[in-house]
């Protein structure tokens, strides 16, 4: 499969993800936001700076960056998603700010033509790519000499059990394996040395990585299967191929595993991540 299949391809999962995604992206993020405080720490994103957020949905983590750049930068949302980029607006004027602009764009495509960067980040987004060593090449290209680049993506399945058991179900219903080594997949550099490697192996030096947990809390094992149906497009598209019955017997099966997630206080789990960031090359 060519290059521009798999991206055609990506851009038709988010795409018919994106109302979801816009949905629950903010309860989702209400965890989220101590590591992306940590992400934007490791990308060295400052006052005034210019920064490119790549693969950012609805814009969650968008918005958290625009409010640090401050009135004299801009972060400029990319994403592959035109849907998900008129979410990101939406958001932005809702928020009241006027220093987010978007750009659609897969990462692996992005123009060097437009000024450099000062950061560039990506929260959950890059473990999904379909070249992702590509994206972080055409990143380094387009940030400034010293510049950083961090991104932000999953451990491990045993670290992060229900992202990992949801998955394994509808992989099975679907008579499906889990993707294999330096394919894209939910956990695919997450595992110990992955990521560092990948950002080493784009040209990034100075790559430093950091452990981070954030938690998740729902107040039904029903929201959270709703939140994986209707946003997760990487789940969804597990599944697109089954009949309706096949798709309901898989995720009824999703929604009992969820329900070892509830207790006294209701819904709730915790995500381990890992966040890896590096340097372009100097001039």
């Amino acid at each position: 499969m060519s290059d521009d299949v798999r991206i055609a391809e990506t851009r038709n999962t988010w795409e018919a993800a994106a109302a979801g995604w816009a949905k629950w992206e903010r309860v989702l993020s209400r965890g989220l936001e101590p590591a992306t405080d940590v992400l934007l720490d490791m990308a060295a994103v400052g006052a005034g700076a210019r920064v490119l957020d790549i693969a950012s949905g609805a814009g969650h983590q968008t918005l958290q960056a625009a409010r640090r750049v401050g009135s004299s930068g801009r972060v400029i949302a990319s994403d592959i998603s035109a849907t998900m980029l008129d979410n990101v607006r939406r958001n932005a004027q809702a928020a009241g700010l006027s220093n987010v602009t978007t750009v659609e764009s897969a990462a692996e495509q992005l123009s060097t033509a437009d000024e450099p960067y000062d950061a560039a980040i990506c929260r959950l987004g890059l473990m999904l790519f379909p070249a992702p060593s590509a994206a972080v090449s055409a990143v380094r290209r387009i940030l400034k000499p010293g510049s950083r680049f961090a991104a932000l993506v999953f451990t491990t399945p045993a670290n992060n059990p229900f992202m990992a058991q949801p998955m394994s179900i509808l992989l099975r219903h679907a008579g499906k394996k889990p993707p294999g080594p330096g394919l894209p997949g939910i956990f695919a550099l997450g595992g110990d040395g992955v990521l560092e490697q990948l950002l080493a192996e784009g040209g990034l030096t100075s790559v430093d990585t950091k452990i981070i947990r954030g938690p998740l809390r729902l107040d039904r094992a029903e929201d959270a299967l709703g939140m994986i149906q209707q946003a997760f497009g990487a789940y969804r598209a597990v599944v697109a191929e089954l009949s309706d019955d096949e798709k309901a017997a898989a995720w009824s099966e999703v929604l009992q595993s969820l329900k070892q997630f509830e207790g006294n206080y209701g819904f709730e789990t915790e995500f381990e991540f890992i966040i890896g960031s590096g340097s372009s090359e100097q001039s």
